[in-house]
């Protein structure tokens, strides 16, 4: 943990490997079906005895732009930090004789992969979960009481038994739908069991399209959800903000200059 707070992470979790193979009682959230084997950590690396998962968190009032150039420029440079500080973490670890490894933020080599196989070879957002960090939201994506979706998580596979963290029931989904509502293709389901079933598909697809117009990812679902202190620190806590309430007029206008430069949109 002293490590992870000297490289600045936001988030750190400790989560031991048998939680993948015996979900706790306690989770906030019951998934059906349940992470399969071949995605678990011990399948990717039989040493592993504790997986940590830290996260960095991606500016609300960068995001309120999206989709635009800025946004995509904020979100590869998290990705970028992710990489690097999950790297330097398991080099630490190996100095110390616990023989661990790093996993990319993303675990596929384009967007349009995702459309045909809509999965990463291991979930971080699911590690983030059994790591105690926070819940799942009607749209799929991780909630945490700090940041609500807007954060990035990145995982280490470690042979270090570490303490785990514990977890807590709380379902911290407020379950107000603005995500359906906003979502521009239609990708999050009104009804059903929860969380439902994103379409992945059609996510990538919108995803793959913003990316050939140099303003990619998205990021409506998660702009939108009013979860997490963020919203605090940043005086984003009403949500007509997202509306066409004249009051926010000075917000929508520094958007709508954002998202006239620097790319194709």
């Amino acid at each position: 943990m002293k490590k992870c707070k000297s490289l600045g992470i936001s988030l750190v979790g400790f989560a031991p490997v048998t939680r993948w193979e015996n979900p706790p009682d306690e989770l906030p959230n019951k998934l059906s079906p349940w992470i399969p084997e071949e995605f678990q950590p011990q399948s990717i690396y039989p040493e592993a005895r504790t997986v940590i998962v830290i996260g960095l968190p991606v500016s609300l009032p960068i995001i309120e732009t999206a989709p635009s150039i800025y946004y995509m420029e904020l979100y590869k440079t998290v990705n970028s930090m992710l990489d690097s500080k999950a790297c330097e973490i398991a080099n630490f670890l190996n100095e110390k004789g616990f023989s661990s490894i790093y996993l990319p933020r993303d675990g596929y080599g384009d967007i349009k992969i995702l459309i045909e196989k809509p999965f990463a070879f291991f979930s971080h957002k699911h590690a983030a979960f059994l790591a105690g960090l926070g819940s799942f939201g009607h749209n799929n994506v991780l909630l945490t009481p700090e940041f609500g979706p807007r954060v990035r998580f990145t995982s280490i596979f470690t042979s270090a038994q570490i303490e785990a963290d514990p977890i807590t029931s709380k379902d911290i989904c407020i379950h107000c739908l603005k995500c359906v509502k906003n979502c521009p293709v239609g990708a999050i389901p009104k009804t059903g069991k929860f969380p439902p079933p994103v379409d992945k598909k059609l996510c990538a697809t919108r995803s793959a399209k913003l990316r050939d117009e140099y303003r990619s990812p998205c990021g409506i679902c998660i702009k939108v959800c009013p979860v997490g202190k963020d919203r605090m620190l940043f005086k984003r806590t009403n949500m007509s903000i997202y509306s066409k309430d004249l009051t926010f007029e000075k917000y929508h206008k520094a958007w709508e200059h954002v998202r006239n430069y620097g790319s194709k949109g």
